[in-house]
């Protein structure tokens, strides 16, 4: 094959020497530049020349680990790292998750009002060199040099091996330093002259000392005099610096050469234009698309996790790195979901210094599609285009700067995108570069139109630390992803481009970190409580409960261990039920959809609505292709639904589109608690647009109207407790754990992982969707035209019960099958009431009730399978030695 750096060589006289592979990684390219003529063009960056995806990161990713290794475990747990803009802010960032646990900043270009300068540097080589550092934490940079080991001697300083790692003369070992061995990393594409890198330590080392650094570039090319300047100064600043590299090598120039360049510039950059005079008396402009055309793009709403930043321009931390990983997949669905099915070759075109977020959605692309992905970024850098193989940069896209740069309007290029072939390109750009002049007819979009069958635009929301917005402090804000889609005009920039979020809301968990659940299942609006002893023995939360001494959200039960015959009762009752419970899910699923629009948001009562939550998600991807997004929040009889997560929701999403879900109705009181809490919310916040209603797979209470079936039957995931939601407790609302704004909390039992069916039972149930789609079409249709008020019936009966029963307490009366199970499974019982006749429903049921001691009375005449009574003015003398309910007398 033609090396990509042939044509420059040849008329040159330039050589590339050192490692076999250098042609590989790098080619060569001419630019204006009165300082350096030639350009380094690397194949593995993702700047000048689309790229996997999945290459470029794992370049960036192996470097750090490699210098994980290095520094050792601690020594990596200690580091931060610093990307240079605007070419390695993505490698960086590569960099630092190979790392594993550090945080990384980058610096920029881009100055942000309100956010501090912490330091800056110059970058004489390129066309823009200044460099500012803006993190919202200054503590990233610190280190404390007077508490630093005693140096080694000034000869520490040691040879480069083939890969560019050296040891420089330094201070002492990291095991159990402090923080003034927080080592820096360094990362840039190319490590040239060292001047840039140079400029930096020092300019940090002045403000920040530390004991040491580390170097980290794709490419050594260092002269043999640089190499020893950089060991020179690393013993004038007294700290040891290290350097690890793919490759190592250097370019040979002969004198003269950047006067030859730029001559050569000139004299290609003439005759080009003369070629395009001619095409152009001719009859063949170039296409474009005409200045009254619609904006030729779709807008592919990511729906970017809220709080995380945009990249690394503030800081980025490990924190925010999974919680990133968490929304990948779907964010790549969603740009997956908008390809034309024909699209073969597509390329994710970053913009700038944004390089890392497109690259981390072009590498889940990869994963989803079977086309070919490529990766590549905009830039500020003006280089010569050559159409020849043997030339790295071999067309050029010019386009008007599109985010109000600092140094005024400018241009700005793409490059290696035209005639590549490509049939789908995805703009990723930030909100602040969502102008006018991105949509304008010279604008990138329009530039690209002629070149690709389709074009899609992506926006991220930029992030603008806490501090830096008038009238918000804190931490930063997060953003708002779902915001509508911009009209074919210039988009509003008097809108904000972000909702601010103040602390309280904080991203939802997910698993695997938090609950056994993917990731993209569902998002849980809580806080961890995992670490903290909440459960307490079953008579003594009942007797506080009923003394009104506690709330029974303010512990937990001891989590229910379930016998091996309780088990196989579990796998027996799903293994008859599979279909059943399929076919009430197509049906609610069916409802909403029709009901409540195409893309509702699916917010599932914890924990046993989020179960059934799952399944409707699962259904509307399977039967129609839509990808819902779901969230589980806490809802607590007698204190209402969590005010903190409504306004998490409100902040992404439209309130009007949010769908309740539960799994199945009793006496219809979390119905009335949910209705009488939005209603309160609305009042207290402002906020408007929540429907109170509660969409559930069975309803035989008759409390809703939006349901899968009326039936009273067993759900099993009402036979287990955490062990079929994912292994998440019941949520906590306490107010030494939750404060005003906080989410209500929940555990997650990992050390349950053993018994965990929750996989089992989704997998169980949509393995039947195909067998009952005609059936849940029939009933779809038939309840759309139903009369589907609420009876209440359930709530009657409950009433009439605590009555005959003397209870005088309808909180105490739990009706049908899944409240009775969590009647034996979480209360102290007193009888259970069965359906005279009832079967199979009941199995579990009976099982229960004789573990517990607990009788159960066939009745007449009552309108569910069975209603589960908890014992009436409970004292722990209402138990028998043997732990078990006796009835009261």
């Amino acid at each position: 094959m033609v090396w990509s750096g042939s044509w420059v060589a040849e008329r040159l006289g330039v050589e590339l020497v050192g490692d076999p592979e250098l042609r590989e990684l790098l080619g060569l390219a001419l630019r204006r530049n009165p300082k350096r003529a030639h350009l380094l063009v690397s194949h593995v960056l993702g700047k000048h020349v689309p790229q996997y995806p999945s290459v470029v990161y794992g370049a960036g990713f192996q470097l750090g680990r490699r210098v994980r290794e290095m520094l050792g475990e601690a020594g990596a747990r200690h580091a931060v790292v610093l990307g240079y803009a605007e070419t390695a802010t993505g490698l960086g960032h590569a960099v630092a998750d190979g790392l594993g646990a550090a945080p990384y900043l980058h610096s920029t270009r881009r100055p942000v009002a309100g956010v501090a300068r912490a330091g800056g540097f110059e970058e004489s080589h390129s066309h823009a060199t200044s460099h500012l550092l803006l993190p919202e934490d200054p503590d990233l940079l610190t280190g404390d040099v007077a508490a630093a080991h005693p140096a080694d001697s000034a000869g520490a300083a040691g040879a480069a091996d083939p890969a560019g790692a050296a040891a420089l003369a330094g201070a002492a070992a990291l095991a159990g330093a402090d923080s003034a061995d927080a080592v820096l990393v360094l990362v840039d594409d190319e490590f040239s002259t060292g001047n840039t890198v140079l400029n930096t330590i020092r300019a940090l080392h002045e403000r920040y000392p530390r004991n040491r650094y580390v170097i980290v570039a794709l490419a050594d090319m260092r002269s043999p005099a640089d190499r020893g300047r950089l060991a020179e100064f690393a013993t004038e600043i007294g700290a040891r610096v290290d350097l690890v590299a793919r490759n190592a090598g250097t370019v040979r120039l002969p004198d003269g050469v950047l006067e030859t360049g730029q001559a050569l510039v000139a004299a290609e950059e003439a005759a080009q234009e003369t070629a395009r005079d001619l095409a152009r008396c001719a009859g063949a402009a170039a296409p474009r698309p005409a200045s009254d055309a619609p904006r030729p793009c779709t807008r592919v709403d990511l729906r970017w996790p809220a709080g995380v930043p945009d990249g690394g321009r503030h800081g980025f931390t490990p924190e925010h790195r999974a919680r990133l990983e968490a929304a990948l997949p779907a964010m790549a669905d969603r740009i997956a979901a908008a390809l034309d099915d024909t699209a073969r070759r597509v390329l994710i075109l970053g913009f700038e210094e944004l390089m890392y977020a497109p690259l981390r959605l072009g590498t889940a692309l990869e994963d989803r599609l079977d086309a070919e992905v490529r990766y590549s970024t905009t830039t500020r850098s003006p280089v010569l285009a050559v159409d020849d193989p043997g030339y790295a940069i071999r067309t050029r896209l010019v386009f008007p700067a599109h985010d109000d740069p600092a140094d005024g309007p400018g241009a700005r290029y793409a490059y290696n995108v035209a005639g590549a072939g490509f049939d789908a390109i995805v703009a990723v750009v930030d909100s602040t570069a969502d102008t006018s002049e991105l949509h304008a007819p010279d604008g990138l979009l329009a530039r690209l139109a002629p070149h690709t069958a389709q074009v899609l635009l992506a926006v991220v929301p930029s992030y603008i630390p806490a501090d830096a917005i008038p009238g918000v402090s804190g931490p930063p804000a997060a953003s708002a992803s779902s915001k509508a889609p911009v009209p074919s005009s210039a988009p509003d920039r008097s809108v904000p481009d972000r909702q601010e979020e103040p602390r309280m809301l904080p991203e939802p968990l997910r698993g695997p970190a938090f609950s056994s659940y993917a990731p993209d299942e569902v998002g849980w609006l809580l806080q961890d409580f995992s670490d903290t002893e909440l459960e307490a023995p079953t008579e003594e939360r009942e007797e506080a409960i009923q003394s009104g001494g506690a709330h029974y959200a303010e512990s937990l039960p001891v989590e229910y261990q379930p016998s091996d015959q309780y088990q196989d009762l579990f796998k027996a009752a799903l293994d008859l039920s599979a279909a059943r419970i399929a076919r009430a899910v197509g049906t609610v699923t069916e409802t909403v959809l029709a009901e409540r629009g195409p893309r509702p948001v699916l917010v599932s009562l914890a924990r046993a609505g989020t179960p059934v939550g799952v399944l409707m998600r699962r259904w509307a991807r399977h039967r129609h292709g839509i990808d819902l997004p779901h969230y589980a929040v806490s809802i607590v009889r007698g204190r209402g639904i969590d005010a903190n997560a409504l306004r998490w929701l409100a902040a992404h999403h439209n309130p009007a589109d949010v769908v309740f879900v539960d799994g199945w109705t009793g006496k219809g009181a979390i119905t009335r608690e949910l209705a009488s809490a939005i209603a309160e919310f609305e009042n207290a916040d402002g906020t408007e647009g929540f429907n109170p209603e509660i969409a559930v797979l069975a309803d035989p209470g008759g409390c809703v109207r939006t349901y899968g079936t009326r039936e009273d039957f067993l759900i099993p995931s009402a036979c287990l407790n955490s062990t079929v939601s994912g292994l998440i407790s019941r949520t906590v609302l306490r107010s030494d754990l939750v404060g005003p704004d906080d989410f209500h909390g929940a555990k997650f039992y990992r050390e349950l992982a053993g018994s965990d069916v929750s996989g089992h039972f989704l997998d169980t149930v949509a393995d039947r969707f195909d067998e009952v789609a005609d059936a849940v079409d029939a009933d779809a249709k038939e309840l759309l035209t139903a009369d589907r008020a609420p009876t209440w019936e359930g709530w009657a009966a409950v009433e009439r019960i605590s009555e005959e029963y003397g209870i005088h307490d309808v909180n105490l009366v739990k009706p049908g099958v899944g409240e009775t199970t969590r009647v034996l499974l979480r209360r102290v019982p007193w009888k259970i009431l069965a359906k005279r006749g009832a079967g199979a429903d009941l199995e579990h049921i009976r099982l229960l009730a004789e573990q517990r001691g607990v009788p159960v009375e066939e009745v007449d005449g009552l309108p569910y399978t069975c209603v589960g009574l908890i014992h009436p003015k409970y004292t722990r003398g209402a138990t028998g030695a043997d732990g078990k309910a006796v009835e009261s007398k």
